[in-house]
């Protein structure tokens, strides 16, 4: 079990072709990811990577079943290529691209919310690592080699935390079940609860690491969410305690804007709803551990 992603998943990649994209498409074909094809406009019916390439997600969809997508796309066009993916028919799709426009993130969204619910895409990112469940598939960018498989379910809005984090517990003999990059954008396309809701059906995973930072609802959001529906525990670490107020921190979404976005804030206000806050970016791992060492 795992969720969004396993071995059977049938993986297109749209920016086939480019530097970036066959970079990491190879990357997720060397980890055993079920990469069958890709997308470059105009290219349609050539091989690369050996794998075949599609003019359009319709086509990849209809020829090889593809189900699942991550696009290396340029920032102007890649709300297109996330609104072509959800037309084709793909369940799941990851959207690495940094710097697309808020504007054009928000088209997306309504269009999305314009598929009856059973039907519509699940889409995380944008400016996301993506998602990886350990020893199955991996449909992102992260290191591959760090993420041990196991029980504990990752959702965080930062890529590299979410190594460190990975990195710590195969550290301490700790895996995960699936983790999954949701980004650092204001406007993303599911949530840090979205995900925990899929954690708390998933039977693998048995408690849940969720990392944040100042700026934004999302963690609260969550955070009420696992108090008032969750049977699994729930860990929880939040950069940016030292972030002044009005200023970005790294992310575009990671900005104190209102009374309860900091860091301080949000770290008590999950306290009070049972979440367990690991203190220090170093100490989630070590937080886990003792977590699980009482179930």
């Amino acid at each position: 079990m795992a969720i969004l992603i396993d071995n059977s998943t049938r993986i297109i990649v749209q920016g086939f072709t480019g530097k970036i994209g066959s970079f990491h498409a190879q990357d997720m074909i060397n980890y055993g990811s079920n990469v069958v094809g890709g997308i470059t406009p105009g290219k349609g019916g050539q091989v690369h990577l050996n794998r075949p390439v599609f003019n359009s997600t319709k086509e990849a969809v209809e020829q090889v079943g593809a189900e699942a997508s991550i696009i290396f796309v340029p920032p102007a066009f890649a709300a297109d290529s996330i609104m072509e993916a959800a037309e084709a028919g793909i369940k799941y799709c990851v959207a690495i691209t940094d710097g697309i426009p808020t504007q054009d993130m928000m088209k997306v969204k309504q269009y999305l919310r314009g598929f009856p619910k059973n039907e519509r895409m699940v889409l995380t990112g944008p400016n996301c690592a993506g998602t990886i469940s350990p020893g199955k598939s991996m449909l992102g960018i992260m290191p591959g080699h760090i993420y041990q498989a196991g029980n504990v379910g990752v959702v965080g809005r930062s890529g590299t935390l979410g190594y460190e984090a990975a990195d710590q517990m195969k550290r301490l003999n700790i895996g995960i079940s699936t983790s999954v990059g949701i980004g650092g954008d204001p406007i993303n396309g599911s949530s840090h609860r979205d995900i925990m809701q899929k954690f708390e059906v998933d039977a693998e995973t048995k408690i849940v690491l969720m990392i944040g930072e100042i700026g934004g609802p999302q963690e609260i959001e969550a955070g009420i969410f696992a108090k008032e529906h969750m049977n699994k525990p729930v860990v929880a670490y939040i950069a940016g305690l030292t972030a002044p107020k009005g200023r970005r921190m790294g992310h575009a979404g990671a900005i104190i804007s209102s009374v309860g976005e900091s860091a301080a804030e949000k770290v008590a206000i999950l306290r009070d709803l049972g979440v367990t806050i690991a203190p220090t970016p170093a100490a989630m791992g070590q937080t886990v551990a003792e977590m699980l060492a009482k179930m």
